[in-house]
């Protein structure tokens, strides 16, 4: 497999005050309370470090390849976009550079506009719907180690969706969000803010995409999920960034009583990308479903950090991860249980899977548990193991080429996250993303 992309040219300036000044500048038409918490968000981004080797929460990770500098933020949209697979949606919404492009299937069907829900870009969001976004904009923090990204994420965020969902309105088909970047150097900072109220039900799907192959992005991404009482939240986040980016994703999940929350990531793309996934149940009842899927190849690094919070009685989690990885890549796994003193009668699991497909990669994997209530149900693990070769030559005996077979096996492997999906086209689709990415191997 290829070795690692080259770097941006460092001769051009990262994320600068006079950057930050001319970002402001284009939004001045924005509330004064906006543009004063963007201030903020730049201040605390100088004032905290990089992430340091004596930190715990980076452990394992490549420090020394964090860049910053030679990024810039686009002005002018992609002349072309990926082709993405096709699957039946309410209303979709699509950020090329950071401007939003094919404004026409933003239009709600007028059944859902006239139930109230809206589904509006993250600039239009904070000036029409200003309180909405001022209670849950980061609500609740993630703080697994990337505050300093989370920062830069909020002072420079104009690209994202709200997607609000009114007491009691269930939506059967997802809404999509697309964020693409094209040319060398580009930075993006995505943030989308998913609001249900009690009982409502819905299911949105994001990707983050990279035009070309070969150009270097940045991407720091943020995203505040909540699921008021007896919600049913699923979301969907496929990252497929180049194999030169270096992306962060900050995912926090707030949870209901009696509301359930199924947040499936899609790992593919970047040359280092950490994704950091904080998971609150809230209130009696709550349940949270944390499944990944991650293809590694190459000289690619996936940093995956996890934290599943009960902090009420008769609450449960279950977190999933399934990492395969190929040639010379790496991944982090580091997750925590947490049980509150008061979170009697919490059911949490657990569990990491790797399935090694190259004796050079590497699989680093660090469950945890901090546990504070004395009736409670909580297992942890991980494995890490290669493929069968009886279940190999089962499959090549019978005519099919070696790559073939284990593209069959690793989708066997991925199967049992990928069925938890209710939607069968939006499996389908999923499933379809994944085989191109194997033709591309």
């Amino acid at each position: 497999m290829s070795s690692a992309l080259p770097l941006p040219d460092t001769a051009v300036p990262g994320f600068t005050s006079d950057r930050f000044a001319a970002h402001l500048a284009h939004r001045s038409d924005q509330p004064a309370w906006w543009l004063e918490a963007k201030k903020a968000a730049w201040n605390q981004y100088n004032a905290l470090p990089l992430p340091a080797r004596t930190d715990e929460r980076w452990r394992y990770s490549s420090l020394k390849d964090i860049v910053l500098d030679g990024f810039e933020l686009p002005s002018e949209p992609a002349s072309a976009i990926p082709h993405l697979p096709d699957f039946p949606h309410a209303a979709e919404l699509t950020f090329s550079n950071r401007q939003i492009v094919d404004r026409e299937k933003i239009t709600l069907p007028a059944e859902l506009a006239a139930k109230g829900v809206i589904f509006v870009p993250l600039d239009e969001a904070v000036r029409d719907h200003g309180e909405l976004v001022r209670k849950h904009f980061q609500q609740y923090p993630v703080a697994l180690g990337s505050e300093k990204f989370v920062a830069l994420n909020h002072a420079f965020s104009s690209t994202g969706a709200l997607l609000f969902v009114p007491r009691g309105v269930e939506i059967a088909l997802p809404f999509v969000v697309q964020h693409t970047l094209s040319g060398p150097g580009k930075a993006t900072f995505p943030h989308t803010l998913v609001i249900l109220e009690d009982q409502a039900k819905a299911t949105l799907v994001e990707f983050f995409v990279s035009a070309e192959p070969g150009s270097a992005h940045f991407a720091s991404g943020v995203n505040d999920l909540h699921a008021g009482d007896g919600a049913h939240l699923t979301y969907v986040g496929v990252q497929n960034w180049s194999n030169a980016t270096q992306a962060f994703q900050s995912n926090s999940i707030a949870v209901g009583r009696d509301a359930q929350v199924l947040s499936l990531n899609l790992h593919l793309g970047g040359r280092q990308a950490r994704h950091e996934s904080h998971s609150r149940l809230l209130a009696s009842g709550a349940h949270s479903e944390m499944l990944a899927l991650t293809v590694a190849h190459g000289t690619q690094e996936f940093d995956q950090r996890t934290l599943q919070s009960h902090q009420a009685p008769h609450t449960s989690s279950n977190l999933l991860y399934k990492n395969v990885l190929l040639d010379q890549a790496r991944t982090i796994f580091s997750g925590l249980i947490v049980v509150d003193p008061d979170a009697q009668q919490t059911d949490a699991y657990q569990s990491n899977r790797n399935l090694m497909l190259s004796a050079a990669a590497e699989a680093n994997s660090l469950p945890g548990l901090e546990i504070q209530a004395n009736d409670v149900r909580c297992t942890h693990g991980a494995t890490t193991a290669r493929i069968d070769p009886e279940q190999q030559f089962y499959l090549e005996a019978r005519g099919i080429k070696p790559a073939q077979a284990h593209e069959l096996l690793v989708f066997g492997f991925f199967e049992r996250v990928l069925s938890k999906l209710a939607d069968d086209n939006l499996h389908d689709a999923l499933r379809s993303f994944i085989q191109a990415k194997f033709k591309n191997l």
